[in-house]
């Protein structure tokens, strides 16, 4: 649950400050900073606006192939250490989670598209921005023929105790007779 819970905040948080980006100052904006600037000021977001999602209503979201038939549905987010989200891990083929392939895609890959789209569509009347599908250019086949997605696995550790008794391995030099 925390761990969904830090996702969701990364990704509104990653969402929110590209839209900040491209919003343009107000023309009364003041030419000079005032003298007195704090760096460590809180960044706090209110609210979630129509042009933003959050993680969490987007995960199990369906992916939807060139003639709008489900291909998988999105099981996570990968992003950097920074902050930039590098693109959606998709479950792909099996059934229920058994024998289901993860394929990682770039964020430019998708297309966002109503939750109408597709022939399982739901029979949503509301506006909400935020029921959507993800489209892209790939068949189901082509997914199942992609790389599979590898979670990073720190190596393991290696010392030169034994790991079952802790002790340092035995040589294979016998000790020298005594004289």
């Amino acid at each position: 649950m925390f761990k969904t819970l830090m996702m969701s905040s990364a990704v509104s948080a990653l969402m929110v400050s590209g839209a900040l980006a491209q919003a343009s100052p107000p023309a009364s904006a003041p030419a000079t900073p005032p003298a007195a600037t704090t760096t460590d000021a809180p960044k706090f977001i209110q609210s979630q606006s129509a042009e933003q999602f959050a993680f969490s209503k987007f995960k199990g979201t369906d992916v939807l192939g060139p003639d709008n038939a489900k291909v998988g549905d999105v099981s996570d987010v990968l992003f950097e250490k920074g902050g930039k989200m590098l693109g959606l891990i998709v479950g792909v083929g099996g059934f229920l989670g058994i024998g289901e392939k993860n394929v990682a895609i770039d964020m430019g890959a998708f297309e966002v598209v109503p939750a109408s789209t597709g022939s399982t569509a739901a029979t949503s009347s509301t506006n909400d921005p935020a029921d959507v599908k993800l489209k892209v250019s790939w068949t189901k086949d082509q997914l199942k023929s992609a790389p599979d997605f590898e979670y990073y696995k720190a190596p393991a550790r290696t010392t030169g105790t034994s790991p079952t008794t802790g002790m340092a391995p035995r040589t294979n030099n016998p000790a020298p007779a005594p004289r």
